[in-house]
């Protein structure tokens, strides 16, 4: 599918409903513009959302993975002793 688009002064393109629709495009989306051999490509990129964790949430994951380990620990004394 080729469509012509037209750039503002400040560099603005729109894309029409057409090709937002096919490519499964909503506001807000990230795009990555890359300069080849052919001329400007628009890429849908792929985002992902990043957490930093805080010293109380590293001490739950600690928990959790503790509580696991006990879990199994006693799970596999039991299947030792049939």
């Amino acid at each position: 599918m080729q469509m012509v688009l037209t750039m503002t002064e400040r560099g603005i393109i729109s894309l029409p409903k057409k090709i937002r629709t096919v490519l499964g495009l909503h506001g807000n989306d990230h795009l990555i513009a890359e300069v080849t051999s052919q001329g400007l490509l628009l890429k849908q990129a792929v985002t992902l959302p990043v957490e930093i964790y805080q010293d109380a949430r590293v001490r739950e994951f600690d928990e959790a993975e503790a509580e696991l380990a006990a879990i199994l620990k006693a799970k596999k004394k039991k299947t030792d002793r049939s």
